[in-house]
């Protein structure tokens, strides 16, 4: 009867740990069907750069982000249920200020001077705007801005949009303790990058630069609020302690797009946001190119590159993402210059 002994002996043990569930992909190639039968392998170095990326934002080796994670099933499995019931502690809520800023520089209509008067009603708005206006990744010369309605001059309404966006995530992921403040440096660096990089595509394809610059920002948006998440989560537990950074890691990859999608609602940003979103994270087959994508495999090379870290070979770029060499070159001459003019900035100041 070994049915019977093997029900009876069940009854005594110890209910395993489940694995963890499978981890979603921050890069996606759309998917390709060579006609020569040669095996696609932009997944993998999509996958390679991924890793390299998370070892630089975590500042942690490769080993260790691979550490065993059975005894943080509770862990994860309340992070999934609060993304599921949309009760993240952590998620920003929608700046005051955005509805009505999205509304006007969407009116054709609206002009300089409202714009201005916008933005000077809210007051942590106009010093978020001056500092970045006055940053490296958007000034455009030598000289100095001193005032949002010289912002609104010399940057122009597509300059301004992407100015508003940047000033309006800037507070968000500021450090809040010395536990975070290389993670926040460097993912605000990153996702500025991966910015820049998704609309100069955007706008080479003829689409909306501005939105992509938005959307090329949400991922480290949402690395900063699932860690903190997560944090939160560890310490109500009295014995589970700080995150470590394999669980860190294993969050951030399995839910940073299901956060960018709730930021999104948050936010109540338009359909087409979603769009690019989900374009992103799940890209049909043989779909052409996806400025989201390809924005982030290019500014993630080029942030990793500036910092010296492992990062894709220059002859594999051009297998990950949907672009020409000459389109590649443009782009990420473009990111280097913003990058080293970043650099030096910070060593001035």
């Amino acid at each position: 009867m070994p049915g019977f002994f093997s029900w009876i002996s069940g009854l005594f043990t110890t209910p395993q740990p489940s694995p963890p569930a499978p981890e979603a992909r921050l890069f996606n190639p759309s998917p390709e069907h060579p006609a020569d039968d040669t095996p696609d392998i932009s997944p993998l170095l999509a996958q390679q750069l991924e890793d390299h990326l998370f070892c630089w934002l975590l500042d942690a080796d490769p080993a260790v982000l691979k550490a065993d994670l059975s005894s943080s099933s509770d862990v994860l499995d309340e992070l999934h249920r609060r993304l599921s019931n949309n009760q993240m502690d952590e998620l920003p809520r929608q700046p005051m200020s955005l509805p009505m800023l999205m509304r006007a520089l969407s009116d054709e209509s609206t002009d300089r001077q409202r714009l201005t008067e916008i933005i000077l009603g809210d007051p942590s708005l106009t010093d978020q705007l001056l500092q970045i206006a006055n940053s490296p990744y958007f000034r455009p010369g030598d000289h100095s801005i001193d005032s949002v309605d010289q912002a609104v001059f010399v940057l122009g309404m597509n300059g301004i949009r992407n100015v508003i966006a940047a000033a309006v995530m800037r507070p968000m992921m500021a450090a809040r303790n010395s536990r975070e403040a290389l993670f926040g440096q460097r993912a605000w660096r990153w996702g500025l990058t991966c910015a820049r990089a998704a609309e100069l595509i955007a706008k080479i394809h003829g689409e909306d630069t501005s939105a992509h610059f938005m959307v090329g920002l949400l991922p480290s948006l949402a690395y900063i609020t699932i860690r903190r998440e997560l944090q939160r989560i560890c310490r109500s537990r009295t014995t589970a302690g700080e995150p470590g950074p394999a669980l860190i890691r294993h969050a951030l990859a399995r839910y940073q797009w299901t956060t960018c999608q709730l930021l999104a609602n948050e936010w109540n940003l338009p359909p087409k946001y979603h769009a690019y979103l989900m374009a992103a994270e799940r890209p049909a087959p043989k779909q052409k190119h996806t400025p989201l994508t390809d924005g982030m495999v290019i500014g993630t090379r080029e942030v990793l590159r500036h910092g010296h870290q492992r990062n894709l070979a220059e002859q594999d770029l051009a297998k990950v993402v949907r672009l020409t060499d000459s389109q590649i070159s443009t782009v990420r001459s473009a990111l280097q210059a913003m990058l080293r003019e970043g650099g030096r900035s910070t060593v001035r100041n």
